[in-house]
């Protein structure tokens, strides 16, 4: 690796240069960013696990452009073109758009215009007009007629061609250029011709424009969805008003002053500020809004990705339930509801279908068979999915609690998002051979209650329902991101080896798939693990291996203490080191608050084992495998409120933040449609990003504003104050700080656009806005 990416990274994140370069030794020595985050502080100087992601993107982002700028300094070389001052323009790109600037006019092409003119020996009439405008186009045209140049009118038109090249291909022109256009320039939209009708989902883009800088990630991507689907047609307009476009000091002057073209009334003056005007009109606003067009949908995609790992972050973070008991419902009509129940550890250890609903109605028959299971089994919970005949099951299981309230049962509403593609997955068949895909729906429901995060691993994480126009961004960018939240939360959380399942451990720092498979035959092989030293009996876990995972899992009952906590087996000298100072013996002093926080880090560090490690030891003595998930509780969906036609302005609701997007936050409140709470109404303060509000999960009290039941659209607010659409707020707002909230700012566009709620979206995103009633 190169001094210059090291230096580069350092500057970006805020560091040192000797802190980047280790982390990039550990990473390319095959460690892990959660190990590296929590056991090696030393050598990073505390780089985090944010630090680490944004360091470990970068410096791929950086590598590739080193390659790429060796390829390009071995094509320039090998076409005899490259000098010293080339060599150190190249040299000193720092982005991929700057080097590919510099590399265009080297870059192997087709035969063009201006190529074919210098063949035809036109190139001295070009530099000639260009470096005098004195000189009369038409007289000077004349001189180069020949076999393949039958006229001036000819000649000019290759001269022009040649300018126009160089202009366009002038790389801090263009460069200057792309950015003012980035500043100054908008995305507008229009309906094509006929496709009102059939294209009514994207009815906010029909006459729309925005600048470029204030256009949300959600909106481009909408908007290319609807190019695509052809019915929205799209310009790259380089003007944001028309005020603009007049303005003096414009693009073409832009060019015309780089090379030194004015009009001056000299003979060639008109020509050469023609030329401007075409290499404008016809190369360079084309390049550049197919450059600006990239840049729009990477950001965008950049943004959408974020969304989605922050939500994937929040959902795989939830409160667990804990190991309770619990039953699993999986609601259905006409094919039933779908029973499974699953003990404390997850195994299933009954089945079943009731058919409460219509049509076969048997309400009291399916309330005595929950009954029955409950009291068997020792269910404490009841998870009830969220899909169709949600509510209707919840009902019933409340009728179930008032009948049977010996039973102490505790009901919960659970997202059932990816249950379905669980059920039908190979590891599910491996995983529960011997039940249907409709019961295996149930227990996935069961055991997301009891721990969201190790029933949500076994899912393809784009699969859960918390994305962002997930279809529409890179694959191999959103897979490498949700990849690195699961192994995040995964790591955060710690792993039970003696329960985990196989999708799980393969989540462990230093642990892969086929690891992951010996590991679980070990254990079922040989029974629960002891120690963690039992590891290495493991078929192919080597020593890396076991450095990298031996810290995240962790063995509860076993033979050593330490075992069931973070400390990493490799720093357990130090912990021996603090009991002989401490006095007393390992379980005595673990949870003793008092006597761990009187004892100082340095005194134990040494050359191996700094004062950070110490530090982080001392604190998970006092708490050893303290889960550092919330507290489990649920949301109480009000009794009556159970469709949308019953929902009323004014209501005060609670419900269970579902998904958060750019725009705002879907809540669902049990009436099978989500309402989203825009990003205007999440605060009285002006909210740039929702989730510095709430998050996936979160249980909130909403007011119902409005009601749309033909569109099936639910606008709520966090600001319970605010007053339902119709109404007059009972006192004026304030005109500015936090009396009445900060709406999201709207950008000046001409066509007067109206501002779209939310765009529409498919996947796991347009599932949410579906049941939002907003696609």
């Amino acid at each position: 690796m190169s001094l210059s990416i090291s230096q580069t990274i350092a500057a970006e994140l805020g560091v040192r240069e000797s802190q980047v370069q280790s982390a990039v030794d550990l990473l390319d020595g095959g460690a892990t960013v959660p190990f590296v985050a929590r056991y090696r502080k030393e050598a990073t100087g505390g780089l985090d696990d944010a630090q680490l992601r944004a360091l470990e993107e970068r410096l791929r982002y950086l590598r590739e452009l080193e390659e790429r700028r060796t390829a390009i300094l071995e094509s320039i070389r090998s076409q005899g073109k490259l000098d010293e001052a080339l060599e150190a323009q190249i040299l000193a790109a720092d982005s991929k758009a700057r080097l590919e600037d510099i590399y265009l006019p080297y870059k192997p092409k087709r035969r063009t215009k201006a190529q074919i003119a210098r063949e035809n020996g036109l190139e001295p009439l070009a530099d000639a007009l260009l470096a005098d405008p004195t000189r009369d186009p038409q007289t000077e045209a004349a001189r180069y007629l020949g076999e393949n140049v039958a006229d001036a009118a000819s000649a000019l038109e290759g001269a022009r061609a040649i300018l126009v090249e160089r202009f366009g291909e002038d790389a801090d022109l263009i460069g200057e250029l792309r950015e003012r256009m980035w500043k100054r320039g908008r995305l507008a939209a229009k309906v094509r011709e006929g496709k009102e009708q059939d294209g009514a989902k994207f009815a906010d883009y029909f006459d729309f424009a925005e600048p470029f800088t204030k256009l949300p990630s959600h909106r481009v991507l909408a908007m290319l969805r609807g190019e695509k689907e052809d019915v929205l047609e799209l310009t790259m307009d380089p003007y944001a008003d028309e005020d603009d476009a007049a303005a003096p000091g414009g693009y073409e002057a832009a060019i015309a002053h780089r090379f030194g073209i004015a009009d001056r009334g000299r003979p060639a003056d008109r020509w050469l500020q023609d030329t401007v005007r075409w290499a404008w009109r016809t190369r360079i606003q084309v390049h550049l809004g197919i450059d600006l067009r990239q840049r729009l949908r990477t950001e965008a995609e950049d943004e959408a990705v974020r969304v989605f790992a922050a939500n994937l972050r929040d959902l795989l973070l939830a409160a667990p339930a804990g190991t309770r008991a619990t039953l699993g419902l999986d609601p259905g009509y006409r094919t039933g509801v779908k029973v499974a129940v699953v003990d404390a550890t997850g195994k299933v250890v009954a089945h079943d279908t009731i058919h409460p609903h219509q049509p076969a109605n048997k309400w009291d028959e399916s309330i005595a068979t929950l009954a029955k299971l409950c009291a068997r089994h020792g269910v404490e919970l009841i998870a009830i999915g969220n899909g169709t005949a949600s509510r209707e099951t919840d009902k019933l299981v409340l009728d179930l609690i008032k009948r049977h309230p010996e039973l102490k049962l505790t009901k919960a509403v659970v997202s059932e998002a990816g249950a379905s593609v669980y059920s039908a997955s190979a590891y599910a068949s491996q995983e529960l051979p011997e039940l249907n895909v409709s019961i295996r729906g149930a227990v996935s429901i069961a055991r997301r209650l009891q721990d969201p995060l190790a029933e949500l691993v076994k899912i393809d994480p784009k699969s859960i329902g918390v994305g962002q126009y997930q279809h529409d961004v890179s694959e191999s960018k959103l897979s490498r991101s949700l990849d690195a939240v699961v192994e995040d939360c995964v790591n955060g959380v710690g792993v039970d080896v003696n329960t985990a399942s196989a999708p799980l451990l393969t989540r462990v720092s230093g642990i892969g798939a086929g690891l992951a498979d010996n590991i679980v035959a070990h254990r079922d092989a040989n029974g629960p693990f002891r120690s963690r030293k039992e590891l290495k009996n493991v078929p192919r876990l080597g020593p890396k291996a076991f450095e990298q995972c031996a810290g995240f899992l962790r063995i509860p009952g076993g033979d050593d203490p330490l075992d069931a906590s973070a400390v990493h087996p490799e720093a357990y000298p130090v912990v021996r080191r603090i009991l002989a100072k401490a006095g007393g013996g390992l379980k005595e002093l673990i949870g003793d608050t008092a006597a761990l926080r009187s004892l100082r880090p340095e005194e134990f560090a040494d050359e191996t084992f700094g004062v950070p490690t110490v530090t982080d030891i001392l604190k998970e003595l006092e708490k050893p495998g303290r889960d550092p998930r919330p507290a489990f509780r649920t949301a109480e969906f009000k009794e009556g409120v159970e469709k949308l036609s019953d929902l009323e302005p004014g209501m005060i609701l609670e419900g269970t933040v579902t998904n958060v997007a750019a725009f705002g936050a879907f809540v669902d409140i049990g009436v099978h449609q989500d309402g989203l709470v825009h990003v205007s109404a999440l605060s009285k303060n002006f909210v740039k990003d929702p989730r510095e509000v709430v998050k996936s999960g979160d249980i909130v009290k909403v007011k119902v504003l409005d009601v749309d039941i033909p569109r099936k659209r639910i606008s709520l607010t966090l600001r319970l104050e605010d007053a339902p659409a119709g109404e007059q707020p009972s006192q004026p707002k304030a005109a500015k700080g936090g009396g009445g909230g900060q709406r999201e700012r709207r950008a000046p566009a001409p066509r007067k656009p109206q501002r779209p709620q939310a765009a529409p979206a498919n996947g796991a995103m347009a599932d949410a806005l579906r049941r939002a009633g907003l696609a």
